[in-house]
């Protein structure tokens, strides 16, 4: 072929390369998950129990009735409580450490746990003694690093999210794997917890300037469900687009 006929060949277009779907392993991460799942659950049922006799023993709550104050935060009571509260996140963690082999799917263990423990704690509060007697009702959440307030809705909320994207994340790392997550999604999750232990704290940091103690004692006010809402949102967005980013 002549150097004239050689220029006047068409040159070839690249073919795209399609984008494979991203796969879950549902099927071989049952097990984990299940496990994880019925350990969540006792722990579960262990804490609702407990948090029933101390709420019988410090103040005289009456457990059935009306759980006025919600909290009596007596100094060292309190202190025990933080305790309390980290042993159960060593504790979720080190089943979500066992239950999976690589660090991503081990978040995701640990974070179908946490999420679990926390439904759970509610439903065998309400089995128990009847509270909460609505969704809507306020309770403490938790005390680190400052007291969370809110209605029960909102961490049984971000409870479901959390258990829906760490399934996913133990089923993904088990299928394709999870490739590396982009920054936007990160930034977004980021966003997102930050905004949401706004809400939590709300009331806690309102009253912050006036001291820690202030801060403990304060009781749940309104809650800010704009905020809190947008927080959710943002960190939907942020897990979806982690959990199915493929690659080609």
């Amino acid at each position: 072929m002549s150097l004239v006929a050689r220029e006047a060949a068409p040159r070839a277009l690249p073919v795209p390369v399609p984008r494979r779907a991203a796969r879950f392993a549902w099927r071989a991460a049952a097990p984990q998950l299940i496990a994880v799942a019925f350990y969540a659950i006792a722990m579960a049922y262990v804490e609702a129990a407990a948090v029933l006799y101390l709420r019988t023993i410090y103040g005289g709550v009456d457990p059935v009735g009306t759980r006025h104050p919600a909290l009596l935060p007596v100094p060292d009571f309190v202190w025990i409580e933080i305790g309390r509260e980290a042993a159960t996140m060593v504790m979720l963690g080190s089943v979500a450490y066992l239950a999976a082999r690589t660090p991503l799917a081990r978040l995701g263990a640990f974070a179908v746990a946490m999420g679990l423990w926390d439904i759970g704690y509610y439903v065998f509060l309400w089995l128990f003694s009847g509270w909460p007697d609505s969704l809507l009702a306020s309770d403490v959440l938790f005390l680190i690093p400052l007291p969370w307030w809110g209605p029960v809705l909102s961490p049984v909320l971000v409870a479901a999210i959390v258990v829906a994207a760490g399934a996913g994340t133990v089923a993904r790392e088990l299928g394709d794997g999870m490739l590396r997550p982009a920054r936007s999604a990160v930034l977004a999750i980021a966003a997102s917890v930050m905004i949401c232990l706004v809400a939590f704290m709300w009331t806690a940091l309102a009253v912050l300037p006036n001291g820690i103690e202030a801060a403990y004692y304060a009781r749940g006010g309104p809650f800010p469900w704009p905020i809190f809402l947008i927080g959710v949102a943002i960190g939907t967005f942020g897990l979806s687009r982690v959990l199915i980013r493929s690659s080609l």
